[in-house]
Order: C-alpha cells, then sequence, then structure tokens
C-alpha cells in the first residue's frame, strides 16, 4: 500500500503581501507529476488547506482544479481541516466528494463525533485511514459531553479512545496538531506557553501517523510519527530548508517505509546581505536569480534614500528590506535592556505584531489599535 502524504498547502497565502497563488499553482502541478509517477493508493492532506478560514475565490478554484485533476485521475483523497481551515466550509459538498473517491472530513462536533475510516485493501488485507480534524479540548468537550478534556493531549486521547481501532490491521491516522518535541517554524500559529502540546504515546495505536501543522518535515519519536512540512517555504526563517513530499509504503503490519521527493519551488526565498553598492554591482547579479523572493539586509551605516524602489529595479521580488549597521545595534540593544513596564502599550504591540509578521504595524493599524487601546481604558468596550 502506497501513500502521499502531504499537508499546510496554505492555498492564498501572501509572504508580506506579495500573492503566492502562482507558485502554489506550480508547486501542486509537480506533485500531479509525482502522483503519476508514484502511482499511490491514496493521497493524505493533514490539514491547513487554506490559509484563511473565509479564503478568496482564487484559492478556492486553485483547490477546486486540484481536487478534479486528481479525480479524473481515478485517485483516492483524505483530507481533514486544519487549525487555518473553516471545517465546515472545507466540507462543503463532502458526502458528493465521497463518490469521487474524495473524502473530507466534517467538523467535529455532536453531530459528527463518530469518526469513520477510509478502508483501503491490499494483497496483505485491509489498511484503515482514521482521519482526524484539527481539535481543541472545548471541541471534544461539546462533542463527548461525559468527556471532561482539560488538555490537547486528554482531548485527542479522548476522540483516539473512540475510534473502534482493529489493532491485527494496518492503522493509519491523520491529524493537525503540535506533538511535543517536534520543531517549530515562525510561519506557524504559535500558543502561549505550550498549551496546545500533544504527548506523542497517543499515537500508539497507529503504523503511520500523517501530521499537519508544523511547516518542517520531521519524524517526531518514531520515524513513522511524521509531519510532511509545506510544500512551499513560507517564511524567511525556512529559507535553507529543503521542501519535499512524503512516500509511504505499508507492507504487511508493521512494515513501514518512508522516504521523501524533492519539490523544486518557481521562486526561491534567499537572503542577502551587504553594502548598497555591492547589490547593485551588476557583476554581483547578473548570473544570479534575481526574481527569487528576498530579504536584504543592507550594511551601510547611513540609510539610503529610497533604497527600497530602486533594489527593486534589480530584485523584482524583493520583499523586506532593512539594516544591519552600529545604529540598528544600539537600538536593538536599547529595545532588550528596557524595562517593559516603563514602555508605551503601542510600542510593546508594534514589537509583538513585527515579531510575528515580519513587518511593521503600518499607520492604520497603530491608529485602530491605539482607538481600541484607549476604549477599553475608558471603559466604553
Amino acid at each position: 500500500m502506497r501513500l502521499i502524504h502531504l499537508s499546510d498547502l496554505h492555498l492564498g497565502k501572501k509572504l508580506h503581501e506579495a500573492s503566492l497563488l502562482s507558485d502554489q499553482r506550480h508547486i501542486l502541478m509537480q506533485i500531479l507529476a509525482a502522483i503519476d509517477h508514484e502511482q499511490p493508493d491514496a493521497v493524505l492532506i493533514a490539514g491547513d488547506i487554506y490559509d484563511q478560514s473565509v479564503p478568496s475565490a482564487d484559492a478556492v478554484a486553485l483547490l477546486d482544479d486540484f481536487l478534479t485533476r486528481l479525480a479524473k485521475r481515478g485517485q483516492t483523497v483524505v483530507i481533514i481541516s486544519g487549525n487555518h481551515d473553516s471545517a465546515e466550509r472545507l466540507a462543503f459538498g463532502c458526502r458528493l466528494f465521497s463518490a469521487q473517491h474524495i473524502y473530507i472530513s466534517p467538523a467535529f462536533d455532536r453531530d459528527h463525533a463518530e469518526i469513520r475510516p477510509v478502508i483501503l485493501r491490499d494483497a496483505y488485507g485491509e489498511v484503515c485511514l482514521w482521519p482526524v480534524p484539527f481539535l481543541k479540548p472545548v471541541h471534544v468537550r461539546a462533542a463527548l459531553p461525559e468527556e471532561k478534556a482539560a488538555t490537547y493531549t486528554d482531548a485527542l486521547a479522548a476522540v483516539i479512545g473512540t475510534l473502534p481501532i482493529n489493532p491485527a490491521q494496518r492503522n493509519v491516522l491523520l491529524c493537525h496538531q503540535f506533538v511535543t518535541g517536534a520543531q517549530r517554524s515562525d510561519s506557524e500559529d504559535v500558543s502561549v506557553g505550550g498549551l496546545d502540546n500533544v504527548d506523542a504515546s497517543v499515537f500508539a495505536p497507529f503504523d503511520y501517523v500523517a501530521l499537519g501543522h508544523l511547516h518542517r518535515a520531521q519524524p517526531v519519536g518514531r520515524e513513522t510519527v511524521r509531519y510532511c512540512g509545506t510544500p512551499l517555504k513560507y517564511s524567511f526563517a525556512e529559507a535553507a530548508d529543503e521542501k519535499s513530499i512524503t512516500v509511504v509504503d505499508l507492507a504487511d503490519k508493521g512494515s513501514v517505509t518512508v522516504r521523501t521527493l524533492p519539490l523544486l519551488p518557481q521562486h526561491e526565498l534567499r537572503r542577502l546581505r551587504g553594502t548598497y553598492a555591492d547589490l547593485v554591482l551588476r557583476k554581483n547579479y547578473e548570473h544570479t536569480a534575481v526574481t527569487d523572493y528576498l530579504y536584504i539586509t543592507l550594511t551601510d551605516e547611513d540609510d539610503v534614500p529610497d533604497a527600497l524602489s530602486k533594489l527593486q529595479s534589480i530584485y523584482p521580488n524583493l520583499l523586506r528590506l532593512d539594516y544591519d549597521n552600529a545604529r540598528t545595534s544600539r537600538n536593538q540593544l536599547l529595545a532588550l535592556t528596557e524595562a517593559p513596564e516603563r514602555r508605551k502599550p503601542l510600542d510593546l504591540l508594534a514589537d509583538f505584531y513585527a515579531l510575528q509578521n515580519n513587518r511593521p504595524l503600518n499607520e492604520q493599524q497603530r491608529a485602530y489599535a491605539l482607538a481600541l487601546m484607549e476604549k477599553l481604558w475608558e471603559g466604553r468596550a
């Protein structure tokens, strides 16, 4: 039994306000070519299909095209929702899609608390694919009133406990959670204090666990509990990462092999560093991929007037520009040493926003945040 494991497509995502739809279309066509070559029995997509719970029309059209191409190939597809998806919107038409062997898990609630497997068969018998959408403890307490799940581990363990798993058969879980010990990337949502952690011990009944949520491909605990990672780089912190497709082969019970196939993006993400004079010198850029998505750090001591637009005439996909010099070093040191209680709340919010989004608050956002703070302080909100 051969499975292809994908996750975190984040269709419709923007990188520093630049649309990635063309890049996503390019990588989906590459994935289709890999599917044609590998001839899997099923394609598993472990959540975060869209980047927003209310996706753009273009993002919906892109998913529609991808699934239509898979359906024309007669390909079995199993999809779960992630924390970025609206489970209800994603599952629209799921009963119709199942006639084409495209199975989309519904939202986990009181009406859909019974998770049914997609069952495939090969020479070794049945393989049960268990699709468990992104869960929070509150979802589980609402759907299973007898459960008092207080943590994410409790919640997932409770749901897995309801599954009629036959341990003599091969069982595969699709799951979209943060597993303790896995390495995060700054392009993911982060829960304060790690409250969303799930202990890997809950996956003991499964021969393979197809994880989504984290953007770096990696096993957790054992080789067969695995994040496949995003098909594209969604943060400059991932610039050195290698993106791939995960291929899983199951033979008889207990025999699982995992390998990866590299993916080549339409545009790479790269970081450049140097003086303005060096970066605009023709011999330094004329044989490089100037259309890559770039983050440039200038080391000039003095700011270069209109540096961004000037550099974009050479590097059209320059998305972020900053400086690293004596002045910025002093400012960073001041920010680190200044006591938070002495700083203005708006400045603290601006620092947090910049850290999470790799860009500063714009004037409209600052004005909105300031107005909201004033309402809160005056007790009118």
